[in-house]
């Protein structure tokens, strides 16, 4: 989740248990963002891995902290009280935590007792529209509306977005369930992928044996079934000696794939899938995208250009649009 969303669903959530007191609103609001506060630690990080990002700051005891030193700090910069205070603030933290472990990027909730991480892969770790609805509403209610409404006027904005939440997570959530429960069904699938939209998501399998890397992913729409797909790629984990310019796609993807990996931390650390290419004036381009970093359509990705005259291939990493349908490219392996 975004970091405004956070903000938002803690201010809403303290509005709730509090109600509409200016103290305990911004203290909750603050609470929902402060454990992303330790890409701040990232300098140190390496050093101390309690202190990357996903690590301490996204625990029980972290949010606990937190919410103790701000129910002991509030009383002295505003009114109010210690329990009040240290309520808002322990309920925006754990729900940070809850958001982060809803999506593919998951949290460790017991550190440092237990490195058991949370992650219902209900939803991307930043998702476009909570995006957009979170800088309008904070836009709507501390510009248009403070100071500017009636009271009531706010208060039906609030139950608004409340209820816009509640209802998206509901849908996301159960969307996930129900993929779940019938993986197998449709073709011995491992894992569903959230995508950005809500209704369409990639079902994908991994394995690793043999020194071989094998990925089979289809696109599936609720209420659709299985829209594209399944595809299939198999890849030697290192790439084998060719001696020759690469002549095909499936040799453009057995020797690019060993590359990717050393280029880009996200493919070690997501779900992938790869595509290779003609280029119109000779050579192979494939393109390497995870399936877990992206947004706005985008993906990270590594794309490994193999020159027609055998000349060593160039490796690029960058954000890439992901095809909304991953049809075959000419001569790419195809389940």
């Amino acid at each position: 989740m975004d970091l405004f969303t956070h903000v938002l669903v803690a201010y809403l959530i303290s509005f709730g248990l509090a109600g509409a007191h200016p103290q305990y609103l911004a203290a909750g609001a603050l609470a929902g963002g402060l454990p992303d506060a330790d890409a701040l630690f990232f300098p140190i990080a390496r050093r101390f891995p309690l202190l990357q990002h996903h690590g301490i700051t996204h625990s029980l005891l972290g949010v606990t902290i937190v919410a103790v030193a701000g129910g002991l700090l509030g009383p002295l910069i505003a009114a109010g009280t210690f329990g009040w205070y240290f309520l808002v603030m322990e309920v925006g933290g754990l729900a940070h935590i809850a958001q982060d472990g809803f999506t593919n990027f998951s949290v460790p909730p017991l550190l440092p007792f237990s490195k058991r991480r949370l992650e219902l892969d209900a939803d991307r770790a930043i998702n476009f529209v909570t995006l957009v609805v979170s800088v309008v509403a904070f836009y709507v209610l501390l510009v248009l509306e403070r100071n500017q409404v009636p009271y009531v006027w706010y208060l039906d904005t609030l139950y608004l977005l409340t209820g816009f939440f509640v209802a998206y997570f509901a849908l996301r959530l159960s969307a996930r369930l129900y993929i779940g429960r019938h993986l197998r069904q449709w073709g011995g699938f491992q894992m569903p992928v959230p995508t950005s939209h809500p209704m369409r998501w990639i079902l994908i399998s991994e394995s690793k044996s043999d020194g071989r890397f094998r990925t089979t992913y289809a696109h599936y729409v609720l209420g659709q079934g299985l829209v594209d797909g399944p595809h299939t790629v198999d890849v030697p984990q290192e790439a084998p000696r060719l001696g020759r310019p690469v002549a095909n796609a499936q040799e453009a993807l057995e020797q690019s794939y060993s590359l990717a990996r050393v280029r880009s931390r996200f493919l070690k650390d997501s779900y992938q899938f790869g595509q290779a290419e003609p280029v119109p004036h000779g050579g192979w381009v494939a393109t390497w995208y995870s399936l877990e970093f992206g947004m706005f359509g985008r993906a990270a990705a590594v794309r490994v250009t193999f020159p027609a005259d055998g000349a060593p291939p160039s490796v690029h990493s960058a954000w890439q649009r992901v095809p909304s349908r991953w049809r075959r490219a000419a001569g790419t392996p195809n389940a």
